[in-house]
């Protein structure tokens, strides 16, 4: 076993002297200010001729699942899926990244992740992660889930809040 200890450097990551590059890489956004920084961890960590997968999850839960309130609630899950869809297309071609698999599905986030991951045959997800104070170090974050439910590596890059 391998025992080196992994450096990220300004080319990629590093093993020793053996670069690391993975060849699919699955890389789940939430659309926000930060997923430019997750899709370039993941570029980073790419090898050269890697297949990269952008991956958003509506997790839309209505008010009231059941009765009148159902149609409306299928309509707006549908209308958030596609403008999701075209704000993945924008993030993506801002970084550079045409003809890049994008994919928008709705589920449960955290399970989303991992399926398509093992789907796919992912061998490296990237994911966003933000600190945790008081409370919130309590609540199963979806990057822990990941972590533990993933069939691969699992990057979480460290996001930092904007004051």
């Amino acid at each position: 076993m391998n025992t080196a200890q992994i450096a990220y450097t300004e080319t990629g990551f590093v093993q020793g002297d053996t670069m690391l590059g993975y060849k699919r890489i699955l890389v789940a956004v939430d659309l926000g200010e930060h997923s430019q920084q997750v899709i370039g961890r993941a570029q980073a960590a790419a090898d050269p001729d890697a297949s990269v997968k952008l991956l958003h999850v509506v997790e839309y839960v209505p008010v009231e699942p059941m009765g009148e309130a159902l149609l409306p609630a299928v309509s707006v899950e549908e209308d958030l899926v596609a403008g999701a869809r075209k704000r993945l297309a924008e993030i993506a071609e801002n970084c550079g990244l045409q003809g890049v698999t994008t994919e928008v599905l709705a589920g449960p986030i955290k399970s989303e992740i991992c399926h398509q991951a093992a789907q796919w045959d992912a061998d490296l997800i990237v994911l966003g992660s933000r600190g945790r104070h008081g409370l919130g170090a309590l609540v199963n974050l979806t990057e822990d889930a990941v972590l533990h439910g993933a069939p691969c590596d699992v990057l979480a890059v460290r996001l930092q809040d904007s004051a």
